[in-house]
């Protein structure tokens, strides 16, 4: 079996994309990972820490699941940090999250 033969590691991204409302994480304070989200390395960021912040969030929208994306991402953060996460994050996941989430293009 060749590589080409393999699913995308993104296939059902999209469905994991909560609808906008549903996201409802914090805007300060620390958040503590699960061990299914944090197995290697840290598991607790400050949300007002803008690294630590878009650390957790590259991680939360590489593996999280919609109700750990709802959790843990504040839309208005979300909002805010869009360009850089553009940037942290490969082009293809961007693409689904910006499909799933036009407004996100107009941060």
């Amino acid at each position: 079996m060749t590589t080409d033969a393999l699913p995308s590691r993104y296939a059902g991204a999209r469905e994991r994309i909560p609808a906008w409302e549903a996201f409802r994480g914090p805007d300060h304070g620390v958040v503590h990972l699960p061990h299914h989200l944090a197995w290697s390395g840290p598991t607790s960021y400050d949300v007002g820490d803008m690294r630590q912040r878009l650390t957790l969030y590259s991680i939360l929208l590489d593996c999280g699941q919609s109700d750990d994306l709802a959790a843990y991402i504040n839309r208005s953060l979300l909002t805010t940090d869009w360009p850089n996460m553009r940037r942290l994050t490969s082009r293809e996941l961007i693409a689904v999250w910006e499909q799933h989430l036009p407004h996100l293009t107009a941060a």
